[in-house]
């Protein structure tokens, strides 16, 4: 079924020379009103405070690393503007799947691809999705998700995306749920396994929740896939690792689920999306990077599928972003990176405290129940008896506070864009204003 926006800008179109011209592609094709339009829209009206885009903010700036900021002006000309290799910079390559190695110790490097070089992380699901996914093929994915995965597996690909309630439906009185539901998402897997091909694509720390999986919930998670592929299903599974690295709390797994899935089973097919995009705090470099790991796959395999996938590069962008390659190569090499990157996690591992803490010290809001969130940049509130969208502009308009609403059940605070000390006073806000609705 056509998404309903693309329908109306083929509206606006037809009976014009684009609108009879537009392939079934062009025709599908539409800009979400999503995290990117509210997030525009915020830019001009929230005076207190920016809790939208997916960035980390401190003084009312990016965060960025000291290597990255003195490089810009002192690239060679080769670094700057020549044409980087189509599967990236061998350098490049070598130094991301070494550090993969040293925080997913997990990981066997016997079972996994060298990573090629992706224009942004969006770039690698969408060319992904190019290559595994067709017309009315289910892929699963958590409900709530980040917004884009509709356009880039349904819009883009005709494929059908399968939300699980990852969450359930919370528990009562404004508190925080306690985790992932388990029972929920085995289900989903076994209904799809008996089709015989399972397609999963697992985003930690979650986008929008802010999750990430306990140990046991990852022992919980592989076992159902183990138990798919043991049933004679093929499985893909897309780790989604935007956010990887910024856990907040002991009890979570610490690795990619990559690094299990990869060396799993024969039947598994295990892709790695990560990059310095949010780890380095690199957003608007647009450079990543896309690994394939599988138990069944020999290096000519994994040849063949590094082959598949520059061919998808080259038919689109041809190649990365060159000077975002030497930067991150800069990055890694410099002593004070570090040392940064640990301040840069302490002040986002406070405003995750503040929140916690608001939050605990505010129990039963009919209104708002806290999706779990033990990561990353965001958090959620499930809407009760309230309208999201309706929230979002009374808090933007009114208030002048930035949030995402995901259609009319949820809404997204980003506080990694947020002050710790003005935390409370915008959550109290926020409290307040859903309480009136």
């Amino acid at each position: 079924m056509m998404n309903s926006l693309a329908s109306e800008l083929n509206i606006v179109l037809e009976g014009t020379a684009a609108g009879r011209l537009l392939s079934q592609f062009g025709r599908r094709l539409y800009f979400p009103n999503g995290i990117i339009a509210q997030s525009a829209e915020a830019k001009k009206a929230a005076h207190r405070a920016n809790a939208t885009i997916g960035m980390a903010y401190s003084g009312g700036r990016p965060m960025i690393l000291s290597a990255i900021a003195e490089s810009m002006p002192s690239l060679s000309a080769e670094a700057a503007v020549a044409y980087a290799p189509t599967a990236g910079l061998e350098q490049a390559r070598e130094a991301w799947k070494d550090l993969v190695l040293q925080k997913n110790p997990s990981v066997n490097t016997s079972h996994i691809s060298l990573p090629v070089v992706i224009p942004g992380l969006t770039a690698g699901l969408s060319y992904t999705a190019d290559l595994f996914l067709e017309a009315g093929r289910t892929i699963l994915t958590s409900d709530p998700c980040w917004d884009n995965y509709g356009l880039i597996f349904a819009g883009r690909r005709e494929a059908l995306l399968q939300g699980i309630p990852f969450f359930g439906n919370g528990s009562p009185g404004g508190t925080i749920t306690s985790g992932l539901d388990m029972e929920t998402i085995a289900c989903a897997v076994r209904e799809s396994a008996k089709t015989g091909t399972v397609r999963f694509i697992f985003n930690f720390p979650n986008n929008p929740s802010g999750y990430s999986p306990t140990c046991p919930e990852t022992d919980a998670l592989v076992q159902c896939i183990r138990d798919a592929a043991e049933a004679g299903a093929d499985v893909l599974v897309i780790c989604d690792d935007a956010y990887f690295g910024l856990f907040y709390e002991e009890e979570i797994n610490k690795e990619s689920l990559f690094g299990r899935f990869a060396s799993l089973h024969e039947r598994v097919l295990a892709i790695k999306i990560d990059g310095h995009i949010k780890e380095d705090y690199g957003w608007g470099l647009r450079m990543g990077f896309l690994t394939f790991g599988s138990l069944g796959l020999e290096p000519e395999h994994h040849e063949a599928l590094v082959k598949k996938m520059m061919g998808a590069i080259r038919s689109s962008v041809s190649c990365a972003n060159t000077p975002a390659q030497h930067f991150m190569l800069k990055a890694m090499e410099d002593p004070r990176t570090g040392i940064e990157k640990d301040r840069y996690y302490e002040i986002l591992r406070r405003r995750y405290r503040t929140v916690k803490n608001f939050i605990r010290e505010n129990p039963g809001h009919p209104r708002l129940k806290p999706l779990p969130f033990n990561s990353g940049y965001f958090m959620s509130f499930r809407c009760v008896g309230i309208d999201a969208g309706l929230l979002r502009r009374k808090l933007l308009y009114k208030e002048g506070i930035g949030t995402i609403a995901l259609n009319a059940d949820y809404l997204r605070i980003a506080f990694a864009g947020i002050e710790e000390e003005q935390i409370p006073g915008v959550y109290r806000i926020i409290y307040d204003t859903a309480l009136k609705l």
